[in-house]
């Protein structure tokens, strides 16, 4: 039964199920025994995550070439998983636990809250699996995978072993962000730049050895800064050593007000001239620059707040080193166990109150915080795991600057590059109980056990110490061994996780079932293509890259795909706080999958971000609902499938040509998925299915169908049947659900069975060409469309039929219009179709190939009249233009606007210049004859 009228809703689940029962997206389904691989890894989507824009375009891009490559015949595995997304799954468990009234995390103990968090998971969790699944993600999910799952954590387990015992993972007191409110360290990744209003305090410092005067700029030096509360741990104030103003004072000292710390003056060049006073403190354990100057000086190293980043003074050594005990004492009265930004407030008030504040001034300036905590995060100084990245980067870079990856576009290997050459250790343990626990085990003497298991270290620990172990908790151990007591060496185990990069970079093996030889890896790896956004290049890419090239010695991936940002209609970035996030599940309830992936392919063109809008997925709606009434046209006038139908055997001059076009648009599609030209595709399947084949093929082909030639009525049947199956297969990596079941119903009205689901139907190749039969109806298609836009340039009401003149052509051309001259007054609502040596006067003209097209005016339109109306639309387009040039001369303009409200101006001034163009055009074609 062919429905009348398209519906989404009620196809896209059906088809759902067809593809399941027939296990239709099992790796290798539909391919021969040895057949070519295909293989991507998806970006493992967080447990917690729900379907957003981003990942419907990356994931639509995905499935276009994971169908593509499987109707080709080849081995497609698209291997699903999720991330256990160690912060955010942590986070929704806690917030449900508080929501409950039921105990904290550290009231139920680690043990307990693990398997409520596996409880989530295995109940709430994963549910964008769901929503992958009905945008019509074809991935093998028999096999998906889970960061956490037994498979990945030996994988793991391995990696982190060998590399600590290659010395490429190492133990180090570094500065990391941290998240005062989760107290644990996070990534850049997790880092939000927030422009923030603030102060900037210029501090005066004595110079050691003379009185400080505040009117005398002689006895001090000045520097600036936005956190006044760091202060209390500046080690040293730093200026450029070609400056001038300061090259008598390098080596020097200054007194730290408040502190009584005497500090150096160094020369280095991160100190800017031109910026301040051309002085700067630096506090190395709480700035990451001050971090790197710190090092490059040997300067001290103190660190004053506490993991909730709380001034910490009491007790604290660092801080008291070298120091006078009563400062010391009266600081921590004022300032101990306060919070940051108090502590902020009252050392200026005591800076002030001394004279020891130049100035303060209002600020904006950019602020991290955390991105889910929302807190300002903190460089904090303490003992965390390192992964030596700079070794393991070398080999990474090597690969491809050889040419083993590609980027594609070509120009993201150059931020691949920036980053991988300046990088630093890689932080890898995070302070969370959800994750991969390090496997590393501490002993009273200091010594660090890293080996696979309990067993293993017991083992190695045994030989160590001499005598029996026992692992216990933490706060146990380090009880028994201040105490001394017991026979018994305890050693208890890291309670820090592996950051949830760590499994992600060993993700496209690991999937694969390594450490073990399975034969999954031997087939799948390297897999093909990794889509992603440029976002994460440094963090994902690059360390797959570098695990990959380290443990199989080969490239994780041939091409990496990056993808553009999806933006709302007017170009801006979507932002919750802006109300401009567009759902990408409510567009699928509305318009259905099909409409929304081919919106994305269509605007994925690369270098240019996606700016997505409702009308535009409306828009690919209709696409379908056109496909949909041509192929139910088609039925009613009996077009049916002929399996022993042959396309070089048509001998119509019609046939030949959207056959031929047919193919020519085949060759198309594939040259521009090949090239991940997304939007070319879309592009090239959207014009022959609406325009060739929907526009023009049916409207030539109608008096045929219902005329008395029984054998030419025969072969357009044949032809159009055939025709909308080359049309369904092309489409069916951008639409798949509605070209599954029309690829059905057709199979049904035809009574035919076909051989395979759509899904695994071969891809067109080497398709019949005629290239005679294309030139005449092109050239037929193309006159027509040219009559069609001179006649509403030149406002000749619909309704009227007009004369049109051929100037020139070949012998040939004059025999297509002969041929076609029927069709041709009939679409182009022409009263005559004549042949001309000269142009008639006071006609629209137009060139089309060889000939001169022309429509003669004269008692069609007041010529007169016509000449004021577009003389009027010519002024006023003359003044958008001017008005549009003004704003892009004006640099307040400039200055104020962002990128897209300029490229929006810019876009508008190129739309209303074209239009002028024709306007000046049409005007030329009205001047009266003399």
């Amino acid at each position: 039964m062919f429905e009348k009228t398209y519906d989404a809703a009620d196809i896209e689940p059906r088809i759902r199920e067809v593809w399941q029962e027939a296990d239709a997206f099992r790796a290798g389904a539909g391919a021969d025994r040895d057949a070519d691989p295909f293989c991507i890894v998806i970006p493992p989507p967080n447990v917690t995550g729900s379907l957003h824009m981003g990942h419907a375009l990356n994931n639509t891009l995905q499935d276009v070439m994971v169908r593509f490559e499987r109707m080709r015949g080849k081995d497609v595995l698209w291997q699903p998983g999720t991330d256990h997304a160690g912060i955010a799954t942590q986070m929704v468990v806690e917030r449900q636990l508080a929501a409950n009234g039921e105990p904290t995390r550290r009231e139920m103990g680690r043990e307990a809250f693990l398997e409520r968090v596996w409880s989530w998971k295995e109940e709430s969790g994963g549910a964008i699996k769901g929503q992958l699944d009905r945008l019509g993600a074809s991935c093998d999910w028999s096999r998906e995978r889970f960061t956490m799952d037994a498979g990945l954590s030996e994988a793991v387990l391995t990696v982190f072993v060998r590399l600590h015992k290659q010395g490429l993972i190492y133990r180090d007191k570094r500065l990391v962000n941290w998240d005062p409110k989760f107290l644990t360290a996070i990534s850049d990744l997790e880092v939000e730049s927030k422009e923030t209003k603030g102060t900037l305090t210029h501090f005066r410092y004595p110079l050691e050895g003379v009185t400080f005067d505040p009117e005398d700029p002689s006895t001090y030096i000045v520097v600036a800064t936005t956190r006044p509360e760091t202060m209390l741990g500046d080690t040293a104030v730093a200026v450029h050593p070609d400056d001038e103003r300061y090259t008598d004072l390098i080596g020097k000292n200054v007194i730290l007000p408040l502190v009584g710390r005497r500090i150096p003056i160094v020369g280095d060049t991160y100190s800017d001239p031109e910026k301040g006073s051309g002085a700067v403190k630096i506090t190395p354990a709480h700035d990451f620059n001050d971090f790197e100057v710190g090092r490059r000086h040997k300067l001290r190293v103190i660190n004053i707040f506490d993991e909730q980043a709380a001034v910490t003074l009491d007790g604290n050594a660092d801080f008291a080193e070298g120091l006078d005990p009563a400062a010391v004492s009266a600081l921590v009265d004022d300032l101990h166990g306060e919070d940051r930004f108090s502590a902020r407030k009252i050392i200026v008030a005591k800076m002030e109150e001394l004279g020891f504040i130049e100035k303060i001034e209002d600020n904006v300036h950019m602020v991290p915080f955390g991105d889910r905590s929302g807190v300002p995060i903190e460089p904090f100084l303490t003992d965390q795991w390192y992964v030596n990245a700079k070794r393991l980067a070398g080999p990474a870079m090597d690969a491809v600057h050889e040419g083993k990856t590609t980027f594609v576009p070509a120009n993201w290997s150059k931020t691949y590059f920036e980053w991988m050459e300046n990088i630093q250790p890689w932080c890898v343990s995070r302070q969370l109980w959800w994750g991969h626990q390090i496997p590393a085990w501490y002993g009273p003497d200091g010594k660090i056990f890293v080996e696979r298991s309990e067993a293993d270290v017991a083992r190695v620990a045994e030989i160590h110490y001499g005598h029996t172990v026992r692992f216990v908790p933490r706060t146990e151990a380090l009880e028994a061994w201040e105490a001394g007591e017991g026979e018994e060496t305890l050693l208890y185990r890291d309670e820090d996780v592996l950051d949830t990069w760590f499994s992600s970079a060993l993700w496209p093996f690991s999937t694969l079932g390594w450490p073990e030889r399975t034969p999954e890896l031997r087939k799948y790896y390297p897999t093909s293509v990794l889509s992603t956004g440029f976002d994460i290049i440094f963090f994902w890419v690059a360390r797959m890259m570098m695990m990959g090239m380290h443990f199989l010695n080969q490239v994780p991936f041939h091409t990496v795909y990056i993808h553009a940002l999806v933006r709302d209609e007017k170009g801006a970035k979507m932002s919750k706080s802006k109300g401009n996030v567009v759902d990408p599940l409510e567009l699928m309830d509305e318009f259905g999958a099909d409409a929304l992936r081919f919106t994305l392919a269509a605007m994925a063109a690369q270098g240019r971000d996606v700016k997505i809008a409702k009308a535009r997925v409306q828009g690919y709606r209709n696409f379908a609902t056109k496909l949909w009434n041509a192929t139910r046209f088609a039925d009613m006038n009996e077009c049916r499938i002929d399996p022993a139908f042959e396309p070089s055997s048509a001998r119509g001059t019609l046939s030949r040509w959207v056959i031929t076009e047919a193919s020519r648009t085949a060759d198309q599609v594939t040259a521009a998925i090949e090239a991940y030209r997304f939007n070319d595709a879309a592009a090239a399947i959207y014009r022959f299915t609406w325009n060739t084949f929907c526009d023009w093929y049916l409207e030539l082909a109608k008096p045929a169908l219902i005329g008395q030639n029984e054998e030419e009525k025969k072969e357009l049947r044949a032809v159009t049947a055939y025709v909308i199956d080359q049309i369904l297969v092309m489409l069916h990596p951008f639409m798949p659900f509605i070209t599954e079941e029309l690829w059905s119903i057709t199979a049904e009205q035809s009574s035919i069975t076909r051989d395979t689901l759509l899904i695994h139907a071969p891809w067109p190749t080497d398709g019949f060409q005629d290239d005679s039969a294309a030139a005449e109806i092109n050239f037929v298609v193309d006159l027509v469309a040219a009559v069609r836009s001179l006649r509403s340039e030149s406002n000749v009401p619909a309704a009227t039929e007009a004369e049109i003149v051929v100037v020139g052509g070949s012998r040939a051309q004059e025999s297509w219009l002969a041929s076609h001259d029927a069709a041709i007054r009939r679409l182009a609502r022409a009263s005559a179709l004549k042949v001309s040596d000269v142009a008639p006067p006071n006609s629209a003209q137009s060139v089309v190939g060889d000939v001169v097209v022309c429509l003669p005016l004269a008692g069609l339109v007041d010529l007169a009249a016509e000449r004021a109306r577009l003389a009027k639309e010519l002024k006023r387009l003359q003044q958008d233009i001017s008005k549009i040039d003004g704003r892009l001369s004006n640099p307040k303009f400039l200055e104020k606007a962002d990128a897209e409200t300029i490229e929006e101006q810019r876009e508008k001034r190129a739309e209303a210049e074209s239009r002028l163009e024709k306007l000046t055009a049409a005007i030329g074609r009205l001047e009266p004859v003399d």
